[in-house]
């Protein structure tokens, strides 16, 4: 979980059991609207939950979570629509499952790269890097998290809370970054804000089809820095 400079962000108890694990996002995997490199299969989810997970996913990518019914993720897991009850609080609980799930991630991304010994300059392209492998390989649950989470209710001020948390994070470890390579930075909050809105809707940019995530993580990175930092190189 986070280390001791987070450790007062107080994060749901569901995202607390999760079980820590080893990577295993292979560079090379093609992108699928699955979520099997997802945090949430690691969770205390029942195999009947993740399914039903697995299915919602595609079907609010495909209809937005507003115009998906209960009704209609039953008929696609061929179930009752009152069925679904016996396995899920609401509609509203997997939304909860994404969207905590999803910045979780996030989190244990970004405390890795503050735990990684190495030089400043280093450590930024590790965090673009990081933050970009999750984004990438889970693009339809990023997709859903990005444009969705408002619609949380019951949560709702939990999960602003924690992104603005996240933000801050970020927004510090930027703002060290480029204080200890005595680079210029004019604004920290809207740099943080460029940044992670490039890097979560890089989604948009490249088809579904394409063979590796190598190329464009180095793509996306290197149009990041070299428009951050001018023509220097790192």
């Amino acid at each position: 979980m986070l280390a001791e400079e987070t450790s007062s962000l107080q994060l749901p108890s569901s995202i607390l059991n999760i079980t820590p694990s080893s990577k295993i996002i292979s560079q090379k995997s093609r992108f699928t609207t699955k979520i099997s490199t997802f945090v949430f299969y690691l969770m205390e989810l029942k195999e009947k939950q993740k399914k039903i997970l697995d299915v919602a996913v595609e079907l609010f990518k495909e209809k937005g979570y507003m115009g998906s019914s209960v009704r209609d993720l039953a008929t696609r897991l061929n179930i009752k629509a009152a069925s679904l009850y016996a396995h899920i609080r609401s509609k509203e609980e997997i939304l909860e499952w994404i969207c905590f799930g999803i910045a979780q991630e996030f989190f244990d991304e970004l405390q890795e790269v503050k735990n990684t010994e190495i030089a400043p300059r280093e450590k930024l392209n590790l965090f673009i890097e990081k933050h970009l492998s999750v984004v990438l390989q889970n693009r339809d649950v990023t997709h859903i998290y990005s444009n969705e989470w408002k619609h949380l209710e019951e949560r709702l001020p939990e999960f602003v809370e924690l992104r603005k948390n996240y933000q801050q994070e970020v927004e510090q470890l930027i703002s060290d970054i480029y204080k200890a390579e005595q680079w210029e930075l004019r604004s920290p909050s809207f740099t943080t804000r460029f940044i992670l809105h490039t890097l979560n809707n890089s989604y948009f940019w490249f088809k579904r089809n394409t063979e590796s995530t190598t190329e464009i993580t180095a793509e996306i990175r290197d149009k990041i820095l070299f428009g951050l930092l001018g023509k220097r190189k790192l």
